[in-house]
């Protein structure tokens, strides 16, 4: 089911240093939203790395990004930490949330993507397969005509 041009679903989250982060602290900016399988994982560091070393393309174009999965706020503090992601990755023990975005598969969670407006509107969506993703460039060439 698409969430395109639907208000984005609220949402409360600890981050990687147990603050509590909720999608309503970005209104009036645009956001990423990535919903990744696991931290520490080969294609998932690549991904994240990969927006972490464009973060400033991103942020040019006014966009924040959050990281979003089920693994403990530990396993982020870790991660975040060995690569020096450059964003906050929010934990989501129970997947409520992930279920919320339709990012919750039979195998955990799925690589799903949604960029928000600034008014917190869905304007793009993108899922793919676990053992792909789209690096920054993809994801610049998909939105950059959007914002």
């Amino acid at each position: 089911m698409s969430l395109l041009n639907e208000k984005a679903p609220n949402f409360t989250l600890p981050d990687s240093e147990g603050r509590e982060v909720s999608i309503s602290d970005y209104k009036g900016k645009k956001v990423l939203i990535v919903f990744y399988p696991g931290d520490e994982t080969m294609v998932c560091t690549k991904q994240l790395c990969s927006y972490s070393s464009g973060f400033e393309e991103f942020q040019k174009l006014g966009i924040e990004i959050i990281g979003i999965n089920m693994d403990s706020i530990e396993s982020h503090k870790k991660f975040k930490d060995k690569y020096k992601l450059a964003f906050p990755l929010l934990s989501d023990k129970t997947g409520e949330v992930c279920e919320k975005y339709n990012a919750k598969g039979l195998l955990g969670v799925k690589r799903s993507t949604y960029l928000l407006d600034e008014s917190q509107t869905i304007i793009f969506e993108n899922e793919v397969l676990p053992v792909f993703y789209k690096d920054k460039d993809d994801i610049m060439g998909a939105i950059g005509k959007l914002v």
